[in-house]
């Protein structure tokens, strides 16, 4: 039987998650064999990069902090080696740097997660993770309402020019 010391020690782990992922914009769970070393190590920066974190837990510790905050509903997910993606300010930046790295490296798998509070299949995360960045969006509505200006601007230059002659 474990001593009195682990089992507290472990109970402080469940609580530390659980509270890291009750404000969590993302939770993600990938699953990580034929990963190596270096991988793990540029996806840590790439997702530090986009203000999320990369985390290997065991699983059983993921699911009673998952359970002390309500969402017990990813439960089955929680066999083998899962890592868990946790996205605080964001969630489709982080969800795009594992969709990304899933692409080329078939033994990477989005199993599911929790967005906003929300839980998806991995058929909805990577739906979302295909979505243009906010900034992509942002610059095509830039582009688009620019060139409708400059036709608009080139419209009245034509009749301004027009009236002028005809006077």
């Amino acid at each position: 039987m474990a001593s009195e010391a682990i089992l507290k020690q472990k109970e402080q782990q469940v609580n530390e998650l659980a509270e890291k992922l009750k404000g969590a914009k993302l939770i993600l769970l990938v699953e990580y064999r034929g990963i190596t070393v270096a991988d793990v190590t540029k996806i840590r920066s790439d997702l530090r990069n986009v203000k999320g974190e990369y985390k290997v837990i065991k699983n059983n510790i993921v699911k009673r902090a998952l359970d002390a905050n309500g969402e017990g509903g990813l439960d089955n997910l929680l066999e083998g080696p899962v890592a868990l993606i946790i996205g605080e300010e964001d969630y489709l930046e982080p969800s795009k740097v594992i969709y990304n790295y899933s692409k080329d490296h078939e033994f990477y798998k989005i199993k599911g997660g929790i967005i906003d509070g929300k839980i998806m299949t991995a058929e909805e995360i990577i739906t979302l993770a295909k979505l243009p960045s906010r900034q992509e969006l942002l610059a095509k509505l830039a582009g688009s309402l620019l060139g409708t200006i400059t036709k608009l601007a080139a419209t009245l230059d034509q009749v301004r020019v027009q009236k002028e002659s005809n006077s």
